[in-house]
């Protein structure tokens, strides 16, 4: 996945200002905080963006519904967002919204820069709109005359607009999408770029006369830019693109943008050729999600029929599993890129075998028994522990997996220091041997296992982590701490004092 940088620039997209925040957003925007937490550990600088697109005809539409203006029902929804990732721990360091006075300046240098190389010009369009998208189809898109992905009608809309020659860039395009697989990955989705830039690209309609909710064409003040024009670029406002050229140099090559499956055609072809067009190198990396997909009994059904996943507020879940077990679920349970089934049922199975069953009695077990039979101080573990060759294979892998955007493998191979540890202790049964050096050898061991899972699984686990960190008798936060070195054996000093407290995770009785 290309070589460690010292920084690491992370996005979610822009969440439209029309949607309350769901477990589909959540998904995507609880692995970039994971992600920007992992890259912390490493020492890295890193940013992490994230924010609502609040432009565009359904915006203005559903305002005028309510009866308020567009940045009233942009300002009460953007707060809801933010609310929302404050809720579930997401430590962004910047949260943007399209109608601040930054974005239209980098909106109207980087499309001003696109038309004076020539390649923006003027005609008049017509064409089936979906207001839900904000987006244009042929008739061959349609399924049964409706948007693909929404399934409501589209409207033929007809204005005079500027466009953007998108198949001039099919040749660059293309060349980008095969010079190295991890531009766009899982490789299935890199594909799939391909095979729309070697379908054919028709040049796209950058800019609306119908309309003046959105950013001013600087070159003809009657338009507007059509809100995906302008949305996409919040990725370069945020780090300077327009106002601030050093600071834009220094982040730009280490950028990376995570996005699901359905905006990969805006994200994989039309942003890539306008960065082209724009003359802006490096372009970013682009990781791409499938959607989640409601299964079990539990969520599926409410008063109105069956339910969608975007009906669920994540609030929902979040007490029912607590937010750690609910950002755990969203990392572990699904692999990166292809769909996922997401259940009540699931996340109550993964709760209760990894973070009950494993991570919470592993913690509770050897509090219990330090407590009785070291009178509550954590002896040191062995130079030579059988643990730590695991460990250090662990530590491997996980850092391979988070370096390929794979939180899934990397909490696996986190969770096998986890079983091998309880598996040590059930094969030594501290619990039954009287005090003394064998008994403090394994009990040293199974802290110094603690302390580098409470690293290891901070990015999914903030809280739950630094509550370990603390029952163990460490000052600070695991978050303090630097990858590789802060995992190597033997980091746990012993003498400290260890508290039993109460489980982390209470375990969830199922009806049945």
């Amino acid at each position: 996945m290309g070589h460690v940088t010292d920084r690491f620039y992370v996005t979610t997209p822009i969440y439209y200002v029309n949607d309350a925040p769901h477990i589909g957003h959540a998904y995507t925007t609880v692995i970039a905080d994971a992600l920007a937490r992992w890259h912390r550990l490493l020492g890295e600088e890193v940013f992490f963006l994230t924010g609502t697109d609040e432009h565009g005809l359904k915006v203005k539409r559903s305002a005028d519904e309510a009866g308020v203006t567009p940045i009233e029902q942009a300002d009460l929804n953007s707060a809801r967002f933010r609310e929302t990732w404050d809720s579930l721990g997401i430590s962004y360091d910047d949260f943007i919204r399209t109608t601040e006075p930054r974005h239209h300046t980098a909106v109207q240098a980087l499309l001003q820069a696109i038309y004076g190389n020539g390649w923006i010009e003027k005609g008049t369009y017509e064409g089936l709109y979906c207001v839900s998208c904000e987006a244009y189809y042929n008739e061959d898109d349609l399924i049964d005359g409706t948007c693909p992905i929404h399934r409501r009608p589209v409207e033929t809309l007809q204005e005079d607009n500027y466009f953007f020659k998108l198949s001039a860039f099919a040749d660059r395009l293309e060349e980008w999408l095969t010079s190295d697989e991890s531009v766009v990955i899982p490789d299935g989705k890199r594909r799939e770029a391909l095979g729309l830039v070697r379908g054919g690209l028709e040049d796209v309609s950058i800019t609306r006369t119908s309309l003046d909710w959105g950013v001013k064409v600087p070159w003809d003040d009657e338009h507007v830019f059509y809100v995906w024009y302008d949305a996409l670029i919040n990725y370069a406002t945020a780090v300077g693109y327009g106002s601030d050229p050093d600071r834009f140099a220094a982040w730009w090559p280490h950028t990376l943008h995570l996005l699901a499956k359905d905006i990969l055609r805006f994200h994989c072809v039309y942003w890539p050729a306008m960065l082209m067009a724009a003359g802006i190198e490096p372009l970013p990396r682009l990781a791409v999600h499938g959607y989640l997909l409601l299964g079990g009994e539990k969520l599926s059904k409410t008063v109105h029929g069956p339910a969608k996943l975007t009906d669920i507020a994540p609030a929902r879940l979040v007490e029912d599993f607590g937010v750690d077990g609910f950002r755990y679920h969203l990392l572990r349970d699904t692999p990166f890129g292809p769909d996922g089934d997401f259940s009540h049922e699931g996340m109550v199975a993964r709760y209760n075998a990894d973070l009950a069953n494993n991570l919470g009695n592993l913690l509770s077990r050897v509090a219990t028994v330090v407590n009785k039979k070291c009178d509550g101080v954590g002896p040191a573990p062995r130079a030579d522990s059988p643990l730590a060759p695991l460990v250090a294979g662990a530590y491997a892998d996980a850092a391979a997996a988070w370096q390929a955007v794979a939180p899934s493998v990397a909490l696996d191979a986190t969770w096998r220091i986890v079983r091998e540890t309880n598996a040590h202790l059930e094969a030594n049964e501290p619990w039954k041997a009287d005090p003394g050096p064998e008994v403090e050898a394994v009990l040293g061991d199974a802290l110094e296992a603690l302390r580098i899972v409470a690293i290891l699984a901070s990015p999914a686990l903030p809280s739950t982590c630094d509550a370990i960190w603390q029952r163990i008798g460490l000052d600070g936060s695991p978050r303090d701490q630097r990858l590789p070195e802060a995992v190597g054996w033997g980091g746990y000093p012993g003498g400290l004092p260890v508290e039993k407290g109460a489980p982390l995770f209470p375990r969830i009785q199922t009806a049945g």
